[in-house]
């Protein structure tokens, strides 16, 4: 089976860019600690500072799950809420 891959763009809302940005940062470390995890690297757009992008790669959608029930995960998501627009594509790969 390949690898699950993630693909999250956060574009932060007016004047919460540092928040959302900081948020992000926090996430990576223990996220990258995860049994589960193969990649979990964040990207900022060049274009639009504002705007992020998370690429990652899990095991197995089990893995996937595990990290969005951990307590990191859970204070992102509580840190970002209504600060940031979020768009996630859930990819398996085809070649």
């Amino acid at each position: 089976m390949k690898d699950l891959i993630v693909v999250a763009t956060i574009t932060a809302k007016d004047g919460n860019q540092v928040i959302v940005r900081e948020a992000l940062e926090r996430v990576v470390p223990p996220s990258r600690a995860e049994a589960g995890c193969i990649r979990y690297d964040l990207h900022v757009d060049l274009g639009n500072h504002a705007s992020f992008v998370m690429l990652e790669a899990w095991r197995d959608e089990a893995a996937l799950a595990e990290h969005e029930a951990t307590p990191h995960f859970l204070e992102l998501v509580q840190a970002v809420g209504g600060k940031a627009d979020i768009q996630i594509l859930k990819l398996n790969q085809v070649l």
